[in-house]
C-alpha cells in the first residue's frame, strides 16, 4: 500500500508533464524492423502520453553500449531503457559497461525483477543481471532482451513508477 508521501510524490511527478524516454535494444540479430521489444514499448510509452526521444539497436559491444548511453543522455531522455545483454555469457557485456557508469545504483530494481522472473522461469532467474541506477540525472534501466522479460519489467516495475522516477532524479 503506497504511503501518503509516495502518493503525493506521484501526483507532483504526474503534474510535470510527459516523460522523455529512450530505448536501446542490444542484440546481434535484431533490426529496427524485427525489434519486438521496441514495437511493444513505443506504443506503451506514447499511449501514456509520454515521448520516445531516442532509439537504437546496437550489438553487445562495450564501446557501442557506452556510446548509446551517451547519445541517449544527449537526446534529452529522462529515462533510458536498455534491453538485452544482461546474461552471464561471455558475449553479455551491457551490464558491465552500465554498472561502471552508474553513479547511484538502484539495487531494488534488479532484486524485484529477479523475484518476478523467478515466478515465471524458476531458478534460471538468477542468471539475469537486470539493473537500474542514475547516470547524469537520468534513470538507466537494463533488462534482459526476451520479450517476456521486457513486458514483465515494463508492466510490473517501470510503467507504474515512470513519472515518479523521472521526477525524483530531476528535483
Amino acid at each position: 500500500m503506497p504511503s501518503e508521501s509516495t502518493d503525493q510524490h506521484k501526483a507532483i511527478a504526474h503534474s510535470k508533464g510527459p516523460v522523455s524516454v529512450a530505448i536501446v535494444t542490444v542484440s546481434d540479430t535484431r533490426t529496427p524492423e524485427t525489434d519486438t521489444n521496441y514495437h511493444y514499448l513505443e506504443p506503451e510509452i506514447t499511449g501514456m502520453g509520454h515521448k520516445v526521444v531516442g532509439y537504437r539497436v546496437i550489438q553487445d559491444e562495450p564501446l557501442q553500449v557506452a556510446e548509446a548511453l551517451e547519445e541517449m543522455v544527449r537526446s534529452g531522455a529522462q529515462v533510458i531503457l536498455f534491453n538485452g545483454g544482461t546474461g552471464i555469457a561471455p558475449r553479455d557485456t551491457t551490464y558491465d559497461v552500465l554498472a561502471r557508469k552508474i553513479e547511484k545504483p538502484m539495487p531494488g530494481f534488479g532484486e524485484l525483477f529477479r523475484m518476478l522472473s523467478y515466478a515465471e522461469v524458476g531458478a534460471a532467474a538468477m542468471l539475469s543481471r537486470a539493473m537500474a541506477g542514475v547516470y547524469h540525472r537520468r534513470v538507466v534501466i537494463s533488462t534482459p532482451g526476451s520479450p517476456n522479460a521486457v513486458q514483465v519489467a515494463w508492466t510490473k516495475l517501470i510503467k507504474p513508477e515512470l513519472e515518479h522516477l523521472a521526477w525524483e532524479v530531476a528535483r
